[in-house]
């Protein structure tokens, strides 16, 4: 079968390798579409993502397609389910998975990652993360269904309340999905700040932000002003500029990633006289049916987010920066009729 193999550092070969086999909690699933994001850009780069990848290694931590065999010991899905793969696996052993932290896996292995993904015609998963998709969500969206549950996971971190107003720094895909999320949890103001005057003008038109700000043409961040702050960018000037902008009990969500010896200054006392609440988010658990039921409800319009629809041959491409702008790029793997 055709796979997308990183092989080294910045290198990628399309190769023709075996069909893997299913062991007896698993499933074989053919992939129809297969995300990119920031950490499989990492990834390719030899930085960290969730986990070390190790070359050789089949990327692709976003999937979604169309069971073909399932292990003996499998009872929660057939063949013929559509559906899409949480990629991360945990080892329920360590303190942090007795403790309800999963996401803190001391052991914490992923498809995509450590073990071969969606960047493929064929791949296997241990059916606990696989979830079936409801009748009305495409093949499509529900490769979309990790980063999304990613955010989730931020917004069960914090406390919401529909009168807060909230800010999202960052036009990317990941803060474009905010601004969804938070508006599907009450919010009843989102503003955003980013750098393309072209996606904050869809934000405001189809997804109902009331004010941006282009940081890049000079517009200033109004300070102590919101009461939910999302940073998605990752960067020191990104992450000062959300603590600044929090208001008075504020609370900051850093779901960016930042580079691994990244440091950015802050007011200790500004902390302190605000009383701020300040929140790292890491992963996704639990968050797969949330996620799934936004989807099949209708309160995330995500196809205008997915610029690109790349083959396999066109990755490399993408990771080098030489397909320009893009929003969300999609592998188109095997399809609709995977």
């Amino acid at each position: 079968m055709e796979a997308l193999v990183l092989t080294g550092k910045k290198q990628l070969e399309i190769k023709d390798i075996e069909k893997p086999e299913v062991k007896p909690n698993e499933v074989l699933i053919h992939t129809a579409f297969a995300g990119v994001c920031g950490t499989d850009h990492a990834l390719y780069a030899g930085e960290p993502g969730s986990a070390d990848a190790v070359p050789p290694i089949v990327l692709g931590h976003e999937n979604s397609g169309v069971v073909k065999e399932v292990g003996s010991a499998v009872t929660n899905l057939k063949v013929g389910d559509r559906v899409s793969v949480d990629p991360n696996i945990y080892c329920g052993q360590c303190k942090f998975c007795h403790t309800n932290r999963p996401e803190l896996c001391e052991n914490l292995s992923a498809v995509g990652v450590t073990r071969d993904g969606g960047f493929e015609e064929y791949f296997t998963a241990p059916a606990e993360v696989v979830y079936p998709i409801p009748d009305n969500v495409d093949l499509k969206s529900a490769a979309i269904v990790e980063p999304i549950s990613c955010a989730i996971h931020g917004m069960k971190l914090l406390k919401p309340s529909p009168y807060q107003k909230a800010l999202v720094i960052g036009d990317g895909f990941m803060g474009e999905l905010f601004v969804q999320i938070l508006q599907a949890y009450g919010i009843h103001q989102v503003d955003l700040a980013g750098i393309v005057d072209e996606k904050l003008k869809m934000n405001k038109e189809l997804f109902g932000v009331k004010n941006t700000f282009n940081t890049k043409n000079g517009d200033k961040i109004p300070a102590s002003e919101y009461d939910v702050v999302i940073e998605a960018v990752g960067m020191p000037q990104t992450q000062e500029a959300a603590v600044e902008s929090a208001a008075r009990g504020g609370q900051v969500l850093m779901f960016g990633v930042g580079g691994p010896d990244a440091k950015f200054e802050m007011n200790t006392y500004e902390i302190f006289q605000k009383e701020l609440t300040i929140q790292g988010s890491f992963i996704n658990p639990n968050a797969f049916e949330d996620s799934l039921a936004l989807l099949s409800s209708g309160k995330l319009n995500i196809k205008p987010l997915m610029s690109h629809e790349l083959t396999l041959a066109q990755v490399d491409d993408f990771v080098n920066g030489k397909l320009g702008v893009v929003s969300k790029a999609v592998v188109k793997v095997g399809g609709e009729e995977a």
